[in-house]
């Protein structure tokens, strides 16, 4: 019996130390999945002397279409840690990173590895170790791998096994090492100077100007300092490279960076707070010569299918008036059809030119603005509101407007002119609107030269007008349209509807801008404006007309509706965030830190997408059940108004328009961007439900 006992006690002691093994080598298991960046642990020499240094490599071996990230992995992405398990008496120093490349994604700047490349370290032996200790060196790392539409968080144990001895460093080895030593950027001798000049930061590195460059490229390891997707403005004065490029952070003092030189080449410069001397001569694609054509033509293409689309999307709704006007006339003569369908295309390729232009020059003077500025100022709306008001009373028939360009009316009319200010108006109206392909494309322009972006502009003008194109060109398409005859008068009438509604949409956007108290003043001064206007127009040929009557009615009309307004209206505007907590930094971080989902859109009065998305799947109830019972956070971003911080917060993303949704999941480094067209059933998903 006793024995039988001791061989059972025998047993379980086994049986506990293999689970305890088991359980100890579980997290080893977990690690060794693999991986899409193989790391491997290399040493120099094998047997490093004691009281001297060797080197170690972690040679990291992407797959195809995966890239990992320099100690500063820019606009997105982090680089390489490693959590060591040194013997007694070994030292590790920091890795030194090989000269990286600029990878331009959705807007945002990254600094990746897209190849095979080697951190080089230096493992000092204390002179105390004796020969032939064992020094096998451990770790685990963590590291990001990214392709252009995923990122992984990796980690994986690495070693390689060292025994104290005379330093030998085998021939193959040392060929091998020092080709991974010339990837490494090279420390210049002499600090260079850096200054800020407003929103642009200048540098100035001393290198002769013997020094070839085929395609420099700062890459600033200091963080909160420098727009990373910023174009780099680079040029030579004598020995002095002048470095140019946009701020973003408050950081001051010394700052380290890396510039690249040719061939994989690179120089590690520490900067200085000092004068930095004026531009000189463009150097390569210095000036924003130089671009990615890839990302433009992209871009190019997405912003001319965004603006199909944009046909399509209901913040286009509202002027369909127009447009289904104009169709109306296009249906008869072809060579009339063809003027009014090149001028419409006219008109919206140079509004959309005109604001992209603004754009660009607001950014350029350091403005905080994105696209759809134009909607974000009250005096801007006001024009507005005045010009669908008065294109509503003359669709009514109300009244006649004035001639414009030989005798065609201004957007309501036909002809060239009529063609031409219905575009106009359309681009102006419509664009604010970020449909599918859209918020991409306009991302680019952000870190494209202005030269290269204005064309992105004009394809979203140009993609807006293709259908008029199509109708004007393509006989097959126009001789499907209806016939001029007496029921368009009927049709027009009807379509001061629409344009109607749109008045009433800018008037309640005016409304949540100003308040009550400023909607009031702005109709009363409409209403006096339309009475002086039809007051000295009556003395022409309106004498003669039955319609003398119509500033009365509109002015009755107008103030009638501006009283009710007033009565039930807030003196103020009311918040955007209503049914969420408002955005902001701290907001983010404070909602992030409690461990649950953040769901955080960005959207704007004027965006009626964005309205639609919220009416029709956020604000559903089946969504809000899921959000509180997955405990999601929801915070919200009204750009209504044009906040700085919310189009800062939109740039970081690669866009620069509404709407943007973004899902951050718990312990996730970076958010998910959801699409631009939300469904209750994919929120619903998102919550767990």
């Amino acid at each position: 019996m006793g024995r039988m006992r001791d061989d059972f006690m025998t047993v379980m002691r086994r049986t506990a130390l293999v689970l305890l093994a088991l359980f100890l080598l579980a997290p080893a298991w977990a690690m060794a999945q693999p991986t899409h960046i193989a790391p491997k642990l290399i040493a120099e020499s094998a047997a490093p002397a004691p009281g001297e240094t060797t080197t170690i490599a972690l040679a990291m071996t992407p797959e195809k279409g995966w890239h990992g990230y320099w100690t500063n992995g820019g606009d997105a992405g982090f680089g390489l840690q490693v959590e060591w398990n040194a013997p007694e008496g070994v030292t590790v120093a920091p890795f030194r990173y090989p000269v990286p490349e600029a990878l331009i994604l959705f807007g945002m700047m990254n600094h990746v590895y897209e190849h095979p490349y080697a951190l080089l370290a230096d493992v000092r032996v204390d002179q105390s170790v004796a020969p032939g200790t064992d020094l096998t060196l451990s770790g685990v790392a963590n590291w990001l791998a990214c392709t252009d539409k995923i990122c992984v968080p990796e980690k994986a144990v690495i070693a390689v096994a060292l025994k104290a001895g005379d330093g030998t460093i085998a021939p193959a080895s040392r060929e091998r090492f020092d080709a991974w030593r010339a990837r490494l950027p090279q420390p210049l001798d002499r600090a260079g100077t850096w200054e800020r000049r407003g929103a642009t930061l200048r540098f100035a590195v001393p290198l002769p100007d013997s020094t070839a460059l085929a395609d420099p490229h700062l890459f600033v390891e200091t963080r909160d300092l420098i727009d990373y997707a910023a174009p780099q403005q680079i040029s030579r004065n004598g020995n002095e490279l002048v470095v140019e490029t946009r701020a973003k952070g408050d950081a001051a003092g010394p700052v380290d960076a890396l510039l690249k030189l040719s061939d994989g080449r690179g120089l590690s410069v520490r900067f200085e707070p000092g004068a930095v001397p004026r531009a000189g001569d463009p150097v390569g694609s210095a000036g924003g010569r130089g671009i990615d054509l890839a990302l433009f033509w992209t871009a190019l293409g997405g912003a001319i299918l965004g603006g199909l689309i944009l046909n399509l999307m209901p913040c286009v709704f509202p002027i369909l008036s127009l447009k289904a006007l104009s169709l109306a006339r296009a249906g008869g003569e072809p060579r009339a059809a063809k003027v009014e369908a090149l001028a419409y295309t006219a008109g919206a390729i140079v509004t959309a030119l005109l604001l992209g232009g603004a754009l660009l020059a607001l950014r350029a003077a350091g403005e905080q603005v994105g696209w759809a500025f134009q909607l974000q100022h009250p005096a801007s709306v006001l024009i507005l509101l005045v010009l669908a008001l008065a294109i509503t009373l003359n669709l009514a028939g109300a009244y006649e407007l004035p001639s414009f360009g030989g005798g065609s009316g201004l957007a309501a009319k036909g002809g060239a002119a009529g063609g031409f200010w219905t575009g106009a108006l359309a681009a102006f109206v419509a664009t604010p609107c970020s449909g599918p392909l859209l918020g991409a494309a306009l991302g680019a322009t952000l870190v494209l030269p202005a030269w290269a972006a204005l064309p992105i502009f004009g394809g979203l003008g140009l993609g807006l007008a293709l259908p008029f194109l199509a109708i004007g060109f393509v006989p097959a398409i126009r001789n499907r349209l209806p016939r001029p005859g007496p029921w368009m008068g009927n049709f027009r009438k009807a379509m001061a509807v629409p344009m109607g509604l749109t008045a009433l949409a800018l008037a309640w956007l005016f409304w949540r801008q100003g308040g009550a108290d400023t909607l009031l003043g702005a109709v009363l001064a409409i209403a006096v404006l339309l009475t002086m206007c039809g007051t000295f127009y009556n003395f022409g040929r309106w004498q003669r007309s039955n319609r003398r009557g119509w500033p009365t009615v509109a002015c009755a009309t107008l103030l009638g509706l501006a009283l009710a307004l007033y009565a039930i209206a807030p003196t103020s505007p009311e918040s955007a965030a209503s049914d969420g907590t408002t955005f902001s930094p701290a907001a983010l971080a404070e909602a992030r830190a409690t461990g649950k989902p953040v769901f955080v859109y960005f959207t704007a009065d004027w965006c009626l997408s964005c309205k639609a998305n919220e009416a029709g799947a956020i604000e559903r109830a089946a969504v809000q059940t899921a959000f509180d019972k997955a405990g999601v956070v929801t915070l919200v971003g009204d750009w209504t108004g044009g906040d700085p911080v919310i189009t800062r917060a939109l740039a970081e993303h690669g866009r620069n328009s509404v709407p943007l949704y973004l899902w951050y999941a718990p312990g996730a480094e970076r958010p998910e961007i959801l699409p631009q067209i939300l469904t209750p059933g994919l929120l619903v998903e998102k919550a767990g439900g």
